[in-house]
């Protein structure tokens, strides 16, 4: 540490004394390493200090100190329970709902913080049905660059439903919740030896039942993962329908994409779904992700990415993912700057590992299947990208805003300018310092 970020530390520690219920830990403290801990170990970052404020009267006094002293700061989503504030969990905020017998469209992943997914747009397995999660979002109360707490107005909050963070540091939200208490749903795991033949199968069988017009009630995803038993091919069901029969009928007809050699899918709760996938993802990774938002999953498409699947590294941080979008969120609206407002598909490429000495071979194998859809039909391939999977740039602006928020671009800057002119959250993504001084 050098003697200037030594000063400073210093100062806050001194400043801190006076707030003794904030916790905080530097990097000689004993639980640092704890806090610190993420879910891309890419990131090398050592923070001068890790701060836990309790409210947002907290976050607010601490943006201010931030700014009067020069120093830069991040927040880390998922360090704390609140009620639908910047650090709950999807998992935290599904059960909490559950016991009221409601809920909100989440992902899939319950470890992830709520409102980072929801603010810069949210696919989920509820997506199809309510729409985005950034869709959901009716009111924000955010801490300001001038570190007071206000409430967004109209305008600010259609930017955050899609720009998330770079007005200020969100501290709690208010989003729409719907009545469902029991789901039909898990996963099918079908056999995958001839990982070629399935996946096409799959995606084959896939195009012709959509063709005949697909529930909102219903959501699937396919995927290819490492499994303990290798390589697998697999789909995550859910029916958020009380009507359980015709939920059952529906996944008869996604039990014909393959030979279904695992079947997990039973009446469950949202949470406990939840809680089983997680046993599927890495706590953390190495390494990164790549998208592209196509209009269909074409024969052509599928084509193309088989190659690629047939030496998918066996690490089990690296995974091929689906998302669709289709039902409310996938037609234009004025209310968010949320980009891709069609039916597509989201590919999801995950080139990550468990395994450091994998890391380069994932990120290898990621841009090869980037590079294959990319070779296909250019009307199929649409021109946004999902910057919430995206790699992170090196350099503020490297993915081209108009990549991320299409005609909203504009509209985006113009709301930074105003909001956040001096640009006191330059660290939040997607970053803008070459944009706003450019």
């Amino acid at each position: 540490m050098d003697s200037a970020a030594n000063q400073k530390l210093v100062k806050l520690e001194a400043f801190l004394k006076d707030y003794p219920h904030i916790t905080y830990a530097t990097p000689s403290s004993p639980n640092y390493a704890s806090l610190r801990e993420i879910f891309s170990l890419d990131c090398n970052a050592n923070p001068l200090i890790i701060v836990r404020p309790q409210t947002a009267e907290d976050v607010a006094l601490l943006v201010q100190y931030a700014k009067s002293q020069g120093i830069k700061f991040v927040v880390e989503p998922g360090k704390k329970s609140a009620k639908v504030g910047g650090g709950t969990l999807q998992g935290a905020l599904a059960a909490q709902l559950f016991q009221e017998g409601l809920a909100t469209p989440t992902g899939t992943v319950p470890s992830v913080g709520y409102v980072g997914w929801a603010a810069y747009g949210g696919y989920g397995p509820l997506s199809a049905r309510f729409g985005l999660g950034a869709d959901q979002i009716m009111g924000v109360k955010l801490v300001n660059p001038l570190g007071n707490i206000v409430e967004a107005d109209d305008r600010l909050l259609r930017g955050i439903r899609g720009a998330g963070g770079i007005f200020g540091i969100i501290v709690e939200v208010v989003v729409k919740v719907y009545p469902l208490t029991k789901v039909l749903a898990g996963v099918l795991i079908f056999e995958s030896q001839n990982i070629t033949a399935a996946f096409k199968k799959l995606n084959e069988r896939y195009r012709e039942l959509s063709a005949q017009g697909l529930p909102s009630e219903l959501g699937v995803q396919q995927m290819v993962v490492n499994s303990p038993h290798g390589r697998a091919l697999a789909l995550t069901f859910m029916w958020s329908s009380a009507d359980i029969e015709t939920g059952r009928a529906w996944l008869s007809k996604c039990e014909t994409f393959g030979t279904v050699v695992m079947n997990t899918i039973a009446v469950t709760t949202l949470p406990e779904f939840l809680r089983v996938y997680q046993e599927m993802v890495p706590s953390n990774v190495y390494g990164f992700s790549r998208t592209h938002n196509l209009r269909e999953m074409t024969e052509e498409v599928t084509t193309a990415i088989t190659p690629c699947l047939e030496i998918m590294p066996s690490d089990p941080g690296t995974m091929f993912a689906v998302h669709e979008l289709r039902g409310p969120s996938a037609s234009p609206t004025k209310e968010s700057v949320f980009g891709t407002r069609e039916h597509h598909f989201m590919v999801e490429i995950l080139g990550t590992s468990v395994k450091i000495e994998l890391r380069e071979a994932g990120l290898k194998w990621a841009n090869s299947i980037w590079e294959a859809v990319d070779k296909t039909s250019r009307y199929n391939i649409l021109p946004g990208t999902y910057i919430s999977l995206d790699p992170p740039g090196e350099s503020p602006g490297q993915i081209p805003l108009f990549k991320i928020y299409g005609s909203h671009e504009s509209d985006v800057l113009a709301l930074k300018k105003e909001y956040d002119g001096d640009n006191v959250f330059d660290m939040a993504i997607p970053r803008l310092v070459d944009y706003l001084h450019g």
